[in-house]
């Protein structure tokens, strides 16, 4: 019997054989966790429950458990095809005119994140990259599943990007009713037509590996999402896309793995750190979701459209919760679609070099 760094062969394969037995049941209760989530309607229900399942595994484990870098890199990519596939020439020309006040408008939203990002950091133990992102208004998978690889801590960011996107998708069809007067209609919009799975699955796969080979020729920062995202962007305002899109399955699947690496890697001590924030975080998105209401009244001012589409237009997150308003209201859901994509791919390719920014000006 051979012997490998002090122990027995026989030892290493029992130890890896509980280490694959452990890594199985955390992603079994992840995927249980995921599916009681979606029944409840929780926002990004996959990634949820991937991060309560790792969560709690990492709390109550003896030894620490990791996401394979190759899964979490292949996460990233299915997340960015996902986000990039969103962005369509019909939907952005159909800004025309208004386009000015729409990026006037994103850019705004991007400043009061980040000055909510700054009061963040009257809580102990954040530093400037953690506060802006986990402040960035919309792109919240995106923003997570990039955090770590900004230097952020990807645990604060998950917590306060989806209490934002909670409240939001909680808050947001009272106030599109009650203050915007809109109708509480009873249908949604209709899912578009697409060549199915296979389609989609190469679609996906093909934007993948290109968008991955290209950020690393280009040394894109966060390359494994953003290199895949813009790659899907071209591909699908260049038409060849065909409507094919990531399939549901496989972008759960990426949330699932993103939320995992988010939920292992916590500790005691950074539970503590995320519960003593929650208070002054919750005042801070509270403040950022009225002041995004207020940037939704002058978009509808200098845009001619109705309050009700500035307010649905600017609403921080919640993208696919907000166009199911828009469409069941009667709003302009065009529209609303053109403003929220374009501020997320603002938000999203515009983070390395905030991240950088934001830690030059950081004293060591």
């Amino acid at each position: 019997m051979g012997v490998v760094g002090g122990a027995t062969e026989a030892q290493v394969g029992n130890r890896d054989r509980r280490r694959l037995l452990d890594g199985a049941v955390v992603v079994v209760a992840a995927v249980l966790a995921s599916l009681i989530l979606g029944l409840l309607h929780v926002p990004s229900a996959a990634l949820f429950g991937g991060l309560l399942a790792g969560l709690v595994r990492a709390l109550a484990g003896r030894t620490r458990l990791t996401v394979p870098r190759g899964a979490a890199t292949a996460a990233q990519a299915v997340v960015g095809v996902a986000i990039g596939a969103l962005i369509q020439l019909s939907t952005l020309t159909a800004l025309g005119q208004d386009w000015l006040p729409v990026v006037l408008v994103t850019v705004a939203t991007l400043l009061l994140s980040l000055a909510a990002g700054l009061l963040l950091r009257l809580r102990p133990g954040i530093t400037p990259v953690t506060g802006a992102f986990a402040m960035i208004a919309g792109g919240a998978s995106g923003i997570t599943a990039m955090a770590r690889d900004l230097g952020a801590d990807a645990r604060m960011v998950a917590v306060l990007q989806y209490l934002r996107v909670l409240l939001i998708v909680v808050l947001m069809p009272v106030v599109a009713t009650t203050a915007y007067g809109a109708t509480a209609g009873t249908g949604g919009a209709a899912a578009a037509a697409g060549p199915g799975w296979p389609a989609g699955l190469l679609f996906t796969a093909g934007c993948s590996v290109v968008g991955l080979a290209v950020a690393r020729v280009a040394h894109v920062p966060v390359g494994s999402l953003l290199g895949p995202m813009v790659v899907a962007a071209v591909v699908v305002l260049s038409g060849l896309a065909h409507g094919a899109r990531t399939p549901a399955l496989v972008q759960d699947a990426a949330f699932l793995v993103i939320g995992l690496q988010v939920g292992v890697s916590f500790t005691r001590e950074s539970l503590r750190t995320v519960g003593r924030a929650l208070p002054l975080a919750l005042a801070l998105i509270v403040g950022l979701v009225l002041a995004c209401a207020g940037l939704g009244v002058a978009l509808a001012a200098t845009t001619g459209a109705s309050e009700l589409d500035g307010y649905l237009a600017t609403t921080p997150g919640g993208l696919y919760a907000v166009l199911a308003t828009a469409t069941r209201s009667g709003a302009d859901a065009t529209f609303v679609l053109a403003v929220q994509v374009l501020r997320l791919f603002v938000m999203l390719l515009s983070a390395p070099l905030l991240a950088r920014f934001l830690r030059a000006r950081t004293p060591r």
